[in-house]
């Protein structure tokens, strides 16, 4: 039946079309020099944009990190499925969302609505949203990974920080977050490990060579992480780690 379905719906919008008279490309030239398409190409433009979604999430925004912190936190309690990786993820997309705030806010105020106002052409719209997230990566992202990626696509020095192109600004600033990723991981899994440490070196002074030092140690890291409120701490420091 939902094949049947998918021709009818095919053929009933191009009759709808046909009585309705969309034109399927209108290029229409401006005073300036400048050339915007039709609401038809625009649309269908944005919905093969939406494919890129997940990667623009991933590699340019604050996501990477707190994922990947994340992760090594649920590692380090020694829990394997607790949270889970929906919880983690849902964690990450609204703490992700709350850390752009300041970026997304900019983007409505610069590209979204003059272009909504019709005072930016389509192209000059994407520019203007690009700038805050320029802004927001250029401000995370160390200048010797900077000078990596500048140095192997042989780009020519630049004269400040905001005329550094995209295809290198952003394999620069994933670099850095997974270089600070797995820093806060790290001073993370300290404190646990030593738990982990203590606990199988007493197993093993009173002769219980058989009990398994992470059972008896989980639930000591889980109250410790209870008693110093840790998730608070975590969200804390992942949110001011970042300067928007």
């Amino acid at each position: 039946m939902r094949w049947l379905l998918i021709p009818l719906l095919v053929l009933s919008s191009a009759a709808w079309g046909a009585d309705q008279g969309i034109p399927a490309v209108t290029v229409v030239s401006g005073e300036d020099g400048t050339t915007n398409y039709s609401v038809t190409i625009q649309i269908l433009a944005l919905m093969t944009l939406l494919t890129f979604l997940p990667a623009v999430l991933m590699m340019m925004t604050s996501f990477t990190r707190i994922i990947i912190v994340l992760s090594i936190l649920r590692q380090a309690l020694g829990l394997q499925q607790t949270p889970s990786s929906q919880v983690l993820l849902g964690l990450a997309l609204f703490l992700t969302l709350f850390i752009m705030t300041p970026v997304l806010d900019r983007v409505n105020e610069q590209a979204i609505q003059p272009y909504l106002n019709e005072e930016l052409g389509t192209l000059d719209a994407v520019k203007a949203a690009s700038r805050p997230f320029h802004q927001f990566m250029i401000g995370n992202t160390r200048e010797s990974d900077l000078d990596l990626f500048m140095r192997i696509s042989q780009t020519p020095a630049v004269a400040s920080p905001d005329e550094i192109p995209l295809r290198v600004l952003v394999p620069a600033f994933v670099t850095s977050e997974l270089k600070t990723a797995f820093q806060i991981g790290f001073m993370l899994f300290i404190p646990f490990l030593v738990i982990d440490l203590v606990v199988a070196s007493v197993l093993m002074a009173m002769g219980m060579m058989m009990l398994s030092p992470v059972i008896i140690s989980l639930p000591f890291k889980i109250m410790l992480f209870v008693l110093v409120d840790g998730w608070a701490m975590v969200m804390g420091t992942l949110a001011a780690s970042f300067g928007v």
